[in-house]
């Protein structure tokens, strides 16, 4: 049983642990005894095998050869199979084709799975596979995005977005500057590696333990490799050691080829990947060269743009379309861009296909503009602030390039307590000072902004479905699409159970997610679990409710709005009922207590021919102001402080919204700093493990990290109890830790120059800044 800390809820006639309180996440304490069951925890069916693929070598190339025999003969392996083997659709692409489950002649990636094995033990499994011999034509291959862009080789097509006339305002701009980043990749790096178990049923369909953010995409997918119709395959998810976006997609795979060796020999299989496996056969976060042109007056207020973002997608769309148009949706934060030209390239490369990471292409479109700023700001020698808080979003200026009106302004206001509350310009000026004194201490400051739009751009899968049970002693149970990776979706479902029917939170237990109890479910992705699965829930409730109270107000001869629901307790009129008498009372005259829900987010339409619309329900909103130190001998640096301050409305769990924003900070900041993907130049993958992949660890934290809730701001839309997302928005405050390092490099040329930096911003990187930043004052010097 949960336990929930007992406070002034109860003496204030609250329910505990209702929507709007703190409480523990709902597996806390399994977590921290190790008790919380993943994939590989599950009790082994009888005669269990495990699976492993044999993979691609080459990063492109032809399979002229493939001799098995080798494979086969190794002890422990029950089963081998090709892509000939398998009985349905041989490809798995989420939404545009180009995943095959298996290669046949043709591989596009190193790491590429071309056949699988089914074993008596993991070990055998994966030691089977390696003695394939495989011979290969080897083809050309493309590995970086700037040669693909040279080539247009894309996965999908390109797409612009524009507002009014970009090329005069640019032409006729006081000033104007380019510039370009490369912005970096990431590894999602869960805890709990991809994993599945499939067990064959006694009807001929099939059972599927998945570690996915999308168990209805995994049933499908299995229900057409195996060739059966979906309502012959179920999925489960409980929960995942961390998903970010990984387990999106790219989880079916293993469920199907676990589903394809089980099928073929009868007996339950596990595939599950070692670390590096994982990190191999993969995607990543999208690595982006992003190219900016833009005009501006001498207050620094922007008056033309062109932006290019261009995402790495690898060798398959997966759902690179989407990504990049994100990158282009954020490629102005929260900056208005009246006259601007936003294009965007779906890069093709013979890499593992990259896939969806938090933030899904917001992030590293957010970048090209956040340098932009900087940039502007150095060469006017004015304060980044100065220059980001006069061309932020607010009335009259509240129309993005691509034809949505920002409704509710949030970013001036919040961004002037931030400044407040964090010192800004007192620190500001210390930090000048001690830099003029400092000749290799060199401290940098930032305050940079979120604005983040709520809701897929996909419009159907803006939608969700709950199931609500009350049972006779009055516990409920809830069941609903959405998937618990670690970030407190199911606890937050239970509140708003309990908060709709004024019980306490530990009445309600959410259970796994299951395609037979609610279907054709959304992925729990684009921040929107709260917002989807709360809503169905909140639907299935006010159903149940409408029941039970035309049920109190004839049974005790009272007036329906006099029935009331309070505190494990129901009112009708002058009677009050413990919550459990009455819902025995209501099972006995015969009221239904249960129902399912049902939500479908309102509003949200995009032309894509047109490159307008209204993709987003609301924008979620956040600032954040970072200090670092950086030792110009060595490129090394440290964060010093961050303050935070992010709205997320009327928090469902502030407790559990805290710390997903402490979370999702340090995994921008990670993603900006320290994690590093680096290849070969055949495309092989050479950071396969935490010894050669960074990171951020607890040292790597701020030591004075101070976050807060924007207060009084409830979501002006009609979401559940007027909350906002707070999944992705938090990652993007990290871009104020590369903002501070670069000001802290500009500090040599007194603030003058804004020195190129690509992320990941590692200290040979800081290194390579401060010596442009040095010869940058040479030629000046000499120039003079």
């Amino acid at each position: 049983m949960r336990k929930l800390p007992r406070d002034i809820s109860r003496q204030s006639g609250q329910a505990v642990g209702i929507a709007g309180q703190s409480a523990l996440h709902d597996s806390a304490w399994l977590h921290v005894r190790g008790q919380a069951r993943y994939i590989d925890d599950l009790p082994e069916p009888e005669g269990l095998l495990h699976a492993a693929v044999g993979h691609s070598e080459q990063a492109h190339a032809r399979i002229t050869n493939l001799d098995l025999s080798a494979v086969r003969a190794y002890p422990g392996v029950v089963a081998v199979i090709t892509v000939a083997d398998v009985p349905g659709h041989t490809d798995i692409g989420p939404v545009f084709p180009g995943d095959p489950v298996l290669a046949s002649e043709l591989v596009e990636h190193i790491g590429q799975p071309i056949f699988a094995v089914a074993a008596t033990s993991h070990s055998a499994a994966r030691k089977a596979a390696r003695l394939a011999k495989v011979e290969y034509e080897t083809l050309p291959a493309i590995l970086n995005t700037r040669e693909a862009l040279d080539k247009s080789f894309f996965v999908r097509p390109s797409h612009t977005q524009q507002r009014g006339d970009p090329d005069q305002a640019l032409a006729q701009a006081p000033h104007r500057l380019q510039g370009e980043i490369n912005v970096g990749g990431q590894e999602h790096f869960y805890l709990e590696s991809q994993a599945a178990l499939a067990e064959p049923q006694e009807d001929g369909g099939m059972f599927v333990h998945t570690s996915s953010q999308h168990p209805s995409e995994v049933q499908k997918l299995v229900a057409e490799v195996l060739g059966l119709p979906i309502h012959s395959v179920q999925t489960e998810v409980r929960r995942m050691g961390g998903g970010f976006g990984g387990k999106e997609t790219q989880a079916a795979a293993l469920g199907c080829v676990a589903a394809l060796l089980a099928n073929v020999t009868g007996k339950p299989v596990k595939y599950r990947l070692s670390r590096p496996d994982d990190m191999v056969q993969t995607g990543k976060r999208h690595d982006f060269l992003n190219t900016y042109d833009i005009g501006f007056d001498d207050q620094g207020l922007i008056q033309g743009a062109e932006i290019m973002v261009a995402g790495r997608c690898g060798f398959s769309p997966d759902l690179s379309n989407a990504i990049v148009e994100r990158a282009m949706f954020h490629s102005d934060n929260g900056y208005y861009l009246e006259q601007a030209r936003v294009t965007g390239h779906c890069c093709k490369t013979h890499t593992v296909s990259n896939t969806a990471f938090r933030g899904f292409g917001g992030p590293q479109g957010m970048m090209v503009i956040e340098q932009a700023v900087d940039d502007i700001a150095r060469h006017l020698q004015l304060d980044p602030l100065d220059v980001r808080k006069r061309n932020l979003y607010r009335p009259g200026r509240d129309t993005t390039h691509y034809g949505q009106v920002i409704e509710q302004h949030i970013l001036p206001e919040l961004v002037a307590q931030l400044e407040a509350s964090s010192d800004y310009r007192t620190r500001r000026d210390e930090i000048t000072a001690f830099n003029q004194q400092s000749p290799i201490l060199k401290r940098g400051l930032a305050l940079t902004p979120v604005k983040f739009g709520i809701s897929f751009t996909a419009k159907h899968l803006n939608q969700a479905g709950a199931l609500v049970l009350i049972y006779t002693d009055g516990s409920l149970h809830v069941n609903h699409g959405g998937t618990e990776m670690g970030q407190g979706l199911y606890i937050k479902i239970a509140q708003v159970v309990a908060a709709a029917f004024q019980v306490d939170v530990d009445k309600v237990k959410v259970s796994a997610t299951r395609t037979d109890k609610v279907p054709n479910t959304s992925p729990t992705a684009a921040s929107s679990g709260s917002d989807l699965n709360g809503m169905a829930a909140l639907d299935a409730c006010e159903k149940i409710k409408a029941g039970l109270v035309a049920f109190a107000a004839e049974h005790y001869g009272c007036k329906p709005e006099q029935v009331r629901f309070e505190n494990n307790q129901v009112v009708a009129g002058e009677a009050r009922l413990d919550w459990a008498e009455f819902v025995q009372k209501a099972y006995m005259n015969r009221v239904s207590l249960s129902s399912s829900g049902f939500y479908a987010t309102p509003k949200i339409h995009y032309d894509f021919a047109t490159g307008q619309g209204h993709p987003f329900l609301y924008y979620a909103n956040g600032a954040a102001c970072s200090e670092v130190v950086l030792d110009t001998l060595t490129g090394e640096y440290r964060v010093l402080r961050t303050d935070i301050l992010h709205d997320v409305g009327q928090s469902l769990n502030p407790a559990i919204d805290i710390g997903q924003i402490e979370g999702g900070f340090v995994q921008g900041m990670g993603w900006l700093t320290t994690e590093e993907l680096v290849y070969s130049d055949e495309g092989r993958l050479m950071t396969t493990g935490p010894a050669t992949y960074k990171i951020p660890a607890v040292s790597d934290t701020p030591p004075d990290l101070r976050v807060s809730l924007l207060p009084a701001s409830p979501n002006r839309e009609a979401t559940v109890f007027r909350s906002k997302a707070v999944g992705e928005p938090p990652l993007m405050l990290g871009i104020a830790v590369w903002s501070a390092l670069r000001d802290a490099v500009a500090s040599l040329n007194d603030y003058r120059y804004s020195p190129p930096l690509d992320t990941p911003a590692t200290p040979e990187r800081m290194l390579a800044a401060v010596n442009a930043a040095r010869r940058w004052a040479s030629v000046e010097q000499e120039a003079s």
